[in-house]
């Protein structure tokens, strides 16, 4: 019969296997409901744009407004500083990307079309939670097994913080409706777990001595949970950039070859919603740094040894503390600042894989 860590990291690993085909299954489910949505917005726009050019053909122009008034008139209701500065890249009810025709328009603060449509959208969203719990009680007896918290090797960091991304994102759609996010989170959880399972895979087993401290679950914990922030950051910096070409193009008459992007916010929307995050995972980051010296005080008698991972933990922090400095007061923005903001999270990555793999100090412990 075998110890009861070993059955319970038997258990974790099924949870985790299992998690992972939910994900898998959600993931498909959210990339159709992007091909679905973008074709019924385009029927939409199509017909939106029949009507439009009817009226305009009945209705006289009057002076200083455009082919089609009701278009005009919805610009001019778009209320307060937001609104104005977000009109030029159209949302759905009001401005339009290609002078009054819908086609090109983003989706900035809800779909306007009936809910009842994006049915894969809300069957994602349910196998995402059923994953999540699944995940959930993998995370779980992988603890139960190890009799800690599961987060002392690279295997575990990178199982907890995929839970840890996709519990963030299932929390934010609760307040705000970010479906269009799903492939892209999921996707990331899905290489996380795949990545651990084949190239960190640890059994479970007892902690160096270093890490047999109660600043293991204050540290790692901010910092699984600033990763997850960031991870959602980078997505929205993707799809910021993706954005933001597909309405240069769109604006310069080349048409609108990505419909799926008419269900993401505009790049403008995508970019403040990032910095706001980013702010708040920065936040979570300077206290890892901080938790990080001091328990390092703890365990090796300095605050500060200049080990490669405390070093990558701080230029990760200079990063993105550069980042939101360039945002803020020197008027980087648009393609820039989701460039830097993409940076900061390559840093992210960089640290917790090549870091951990290649280089020897004092944070070699990750059981590979």
């Amino acid at each position: 019969m075998l110890p009861i860590n070993e059955t319970m990291g038997q258990y974790s690993e099924l949870f985790m296997l299992l998690a992972a085909g939910t994900y898998t299954v959600a993931f498909i489910a959210f990339a159709w409901d992007l091909a679905k949505s973008s074709k019924v917005l385009r029927a939409v726009d199509l017909k939106a744009a029949g009507l439009a050019d009817a009226e305009a053909a009945r209705v006289p122009v009057a002076a200083g407004v455009g082919a089609s008034g009701a278009v005009d008139r919805a610009d001019s209701d778009v209320a307060g500083p937001v609104g104005r500065a977000e009109r030029p890249s159209s949302s759905v009810s009001g401005s339009t990307g290609d002078g009054g025709s819908g086609i090109g328009r983003t989706a900035d603060s809800a779909m306007r079309y009936a809910a009842e449509r994006r049915v894969p959208a809300r069957v994602a969203v349910a196998l995402t939670v059923l994953g999540a719990a699944i995940h959930a009680a993998g995370v779980i007896t992988r603890a139960i097994g190890a009799g800690r918290v599961p987060w002392g090797n690279m295997y575990e960091f990178l199982t907890t913080g995929a839970f840890v991304a996709v519990a963030v994102f299932l929390l934010v759609l609760i307040r705000r409706d970010l479906r269009f996010l799903g492939t892209f989170v999921i996707g990331l959880a899905i290489i996380m777990l795949v990545a651990a399972a084949v190239a960190f895979w640890t059994p479970v087993g007892h902690l160096v001595p270093a890490l047999q401290s109660y600043w293991l679950i204050i540290h790692v914990s901010i910092a699984v949970i600033s990763s997850a922030l960031f991870t959602l950051t980078f997505a929205m910096s993707a799809l910021q950039l993706v954005q933001a070409h597909r309405q240069k193009t769109v604006a310069a008459g080349g048409g609108d070859k990505l419909g799926f992007m008419r269900l993401v916010p505009s790049a403008l929307s995508l970019e403040n919603l990032s910095y706001r995050i980013n702010a708040i995972a920065f936040v979570g980051w300077t206290f890892t740094l901080m938790f990080g010296a001091i328990w390092a005080e703890k365990a090796w008698g300095r605050f500060w040894g200049w080990d490669t991972k405390e070093v990558w933990t701080f230029v990760i922090w200079v990063v993105y503390a550069g980042y939101l400095h360039a945002r803020a007061t020197r008027g980087w923005t648009g393609t820039r600042a989701a460039w830097l903001s993409i940076v900061g999270y390559l840093c992210v990555v960089f640290n917790f894989t090549i870091v951990n793999q290649f280089f020897n100090g004092l944070h070699s412990y990750s059981g590979l």
